[in-house]
C-alpha cells in the first residue's frame, strides 16, 4: 500500500478526492496570517536576532546541513549562535530540554542530537519556540538564535527567513494538506528573506549541494572512510528520513549496489532493523546513526555530509547582517 506521501507529487484521484479538506486547510492557514498581520495574534520579539530555517513543504528537504553551515558561518563572523529545535520523534515529558553529550536521541529526538554533535554550541529542544528561546538565552551563551524549522511558528518572531526547497521535488502538486505536501501555499516564499535550493536552484534561488563528507564507523567514531573506498560493493542501504530517495542516490552517485530498507520518518530503531543475514556492510544517514549506535557493530556506518553553497549567498547573508547591525556578545 502507498503512504499518502506518494500521491502529493503527482495529480491523481487520491489527490482529487482530497482538495476538498486542502481548501479547508488553506482557509485556516490564510485565516491565521491574517490574525498575525492585524495584530490579534501576537508574535513575541526576542532580545536575540532570530534566524529561521525552514519549508512549506512536509518532509526532509535539506535542513540540517543547512543550519550546520550558517553556525559555522556565524562563529566565523564572531557570533556565538545557539539553536533551537522542536525534536520531532522526541518523547520527554518535559519540555525545553538542554542538549548535551548524554542526551539521549529517543528523548529529544534526533536532529537535535546530530546538531549538537556537529556544531558544538548550545542546543535547546521544545515544542515552545518562545519558551525555548528563553531557555537559550537563560544559558548566556549565544548572541544570535537559529531555528531549526519553524517558519510556520508566528508566535516568534523573526529577522530573517531562509526557506529550503528540494531542487528535484520542488512543490509536488502545489496542493496543501493533506492533498498536497505543502504547509502553506508556494506564495508565501515572496515573503521569505533567501531561498536556499537543495540541487538545480531556479530565478532567485540560490544553490546548495549536499556532498559525502566522509563514511563513519558506528562504534567508533574515530574509524572513517571515504565514500569512494565502498564503490562497487553492495551495501545495505539504511534510511528513517523524509526523504530517503536523496539519501539512496547519493550513494548510487558513488557507484554502490544498494539494498534499500526504508523507515518512517524519526523511526525508533531496534537491533532486528540494522541487522541482516548476510555480510555486506549496512550504511544509514547521520539522523538515523545517533539512534543505532548503542547497539552497533563494526559494519554499521554512516555517511556525514555537508553543505556546500554558493558565494553569492554568503555575500549578501553578510550585508543583510551589516545592515542590521547586530551586536556580538551581548
Amino acid at each position: 500500500m502507498k503512504r499518502l506521501d506518494e500521491y502529493w507529487y503527482h495529480h491523481n484521484m487520491v489527490s482529487i478526492l482530497l482538495f476538498p479538506l486542502s481548501l479547508v486547510f488553506l482557509t485556516i492557514v490564510k485565516i491565521r496570517h491574517f490574525l498575525y498581520r492585524i495584530g490579534i495574534l501576537k508574535s513575541i520579539k526576542t532580545e536575540r536576532p532570530i534566524i529561521v530555517i525552514g519549508n512549506i513543504n512536509v518532509g526532509g528537504t535539506g535542513k540540517t546541513p543547512l543550519v550546520i553551515w550558517l553556525v559555522n558561518f556565524f562563529k566565523k563572523q564572531g557570533f556565538k549562535p545557539g539553536i533551537i529545535s522542536r525534536g520531532y520523534g522526541g518523547n520527554s515529558v518535559y519540555w525545553p530540554r538542554i542538549v548535551n553529550a548524554d542526551s539521549d536521541p529517543e528523548t529529544i529526538g534526533d536532529e537535535p542530537m546530530i546538531l549538537f554533535n556537529r556544531c558544538q554550541c548550545p542546543v535547546v529542544v521544545g515544542p515552545d519556540r518562545i519558551a525555548d528561546i528563553a531557555e537559550l538565552i537563560n544559558l548566556k551563551q549565544c548572541d544570535v538564535i537559529l531555528s531549526d524549522d519553524g517558519l510556520q511558528h508566528y508566535r516568534m518572531a523573526r529577522d530573517i527567513e531562509i526557506s529550503v526547497i528540494d531542487g528535484k521535488r520542488r512543490f509536488g502538486n502545489q496542493l496543501c494538506l493533506p492533498a498536497g505536501p505543502l504547509r502553506e501555499p508556494v506564495s508565501r516564499l515572496k515573503t521569505v528573506d533567501f531561498l536556499v535550493t537543495n540541487g538545480e536552484a531556479k530565478n532567485n534561488e540560490f544553490k546548495m549541494e549536499v556532498i559525502a563528507k566522509i563514511v563513519v564507523q558506528l562504534n567508533n567514531n574515530n574509524i572513517n572512510k571515504k565514500l569512494d573506498d565502498f564503490k562497487g560493493l553492495t551495501v545495505h542501504a539504511v534510511a528513517g528520513i523524509g526523504n530517503p530517495d536523496r539519501f539512496f542516490n547519493l550513494l548510487k552517485k558513488h557507484q554502490l549496489t544498494i539494498i534499500k530498507h526504508v523507515y518512517p520518518d524519526h523511526h525508533q530503531f531496534k537491533p532486528v532493523d540494522i541487522e541482516f543475514s548476510d555480510d555486506f556492510p549496512v550504511i544509514m544517514t547521520e539522523k538515523d546513526a545517533v539512534k543505532c549506535q548503542k547497539f552497533s557493530a563494526e559494519y554499521h556506518w554512516y555517511l556525514s555530509v555537508e553543505a556546500n553553497i554558493e558565494i553569492a549567498f554568503e555575500e549578501q547573508l553578510t550585508q543583510q547582517i551589516k545592515e542590521k547591525q547586530w551586536i556580538k556578545n551581548y
